[in-house]
C-alpha cells in the first residue's frame, strides 16, 4: 500500500472516530429538553475544523500531490486533531463523553503523528539514485547512439547480398 493510502486510511479513522464521540455525547444533569449537551456548541466547530482539513488531505492524495504540500496538510490536521483531543480530554465528564471514545481517540492521533512524520520526513519510501553503473550496451564495448565512426554506409541492417533495399 502506497503511503498517502496509509496517510488517508489514518485521517479517515480519526475523523470517524471525532464524529462517534460527538454521537456519544449524552446530556447531562437536567439540562432542560432531550436536546444537545451544552459542550456540542463548543466541540461541533472543533471537529469540523478537522473534517475539511482531512478532507484536503484526501483530495491531494486523489490528485497525488508532491509530498511537501501533503506534508503542510498533515501538518495542519494534525494540529486540529489535537485541538479536538484536547478538548476531549478536558471536557470528558462535562460532555458525557465514554473514556474507551477518548483513548480511541488518542491512539489515532499518534497514529496521526506518526503518519506525518513518516511523509514529512525527506525521502521517506523513495528510492535514492545510486552510482549509475553501465549499461549493457557499455559493457560489451557497444555504442548506444551511431556516430559516424560506427556508421558506414554498405554495411548497414538492411544491406543484402545484392545491395541496400531500400535504395532501390
Amino acid at each position: 500500500m502506497r503511503l498517502p493510502h496509509v496517510a488517508l486510511l489514518v485521517v479517515i479513522q480519526g475523523v470517524a472516530l471525532t464524529a462517534e464521540a460527538g454521537a456519544q455525547m449524552a446530556p447531562m444533569g437536567g439540562g432542560g429538553g432531550g436536546g444537545a449537551p451544552p459542550c456540542m456548541s463548543d466541540f461541533l466547530p472543533l471537529r469540523q475544523e478537522a473534517e475539511t482539513r482531512a478532507a484536503a488531505i484526501k483530495k491531494a492524495a486523489d490528485s497525488k500531490a508532491p509530498r511537501p504540500q501533503v506534508c503542510k496538510l498533515f501538518t495542519v490536521f494534525s494540529d486540529a486533531e489535537a485541538k479536538v483531543v484536547a478538548f476531549v480530554e478536558k471536557n470528558q465528564s462535562w460532555c458525557g463523553i465514554p473514556p474507551q471514545a477518548v483513548a480511541q481517540m488518542k491512539a489515532n492521533h499518534l497514529r496521526t503523528l506518526d503518519t506525518k512524520t513518516k511523509i514529512c520526513s525527506a525521502g521517506i519510501g523513495e528510492v535514492a539514485p545510486g552510482p549509475r553503473g553501465p549499461n549493457l550496451g557499455e559493457a560489451l564495448g557497444v555504442r548506444a547512439l551511431p556516430t559516424p565512426e560506427s556508421f558506414s554506409s554498405g554495411q548497414g541492417t538492411f544491406d543484402t547480398l545484392t545491395g541496400n533495399p531500400l535504395t532501390r
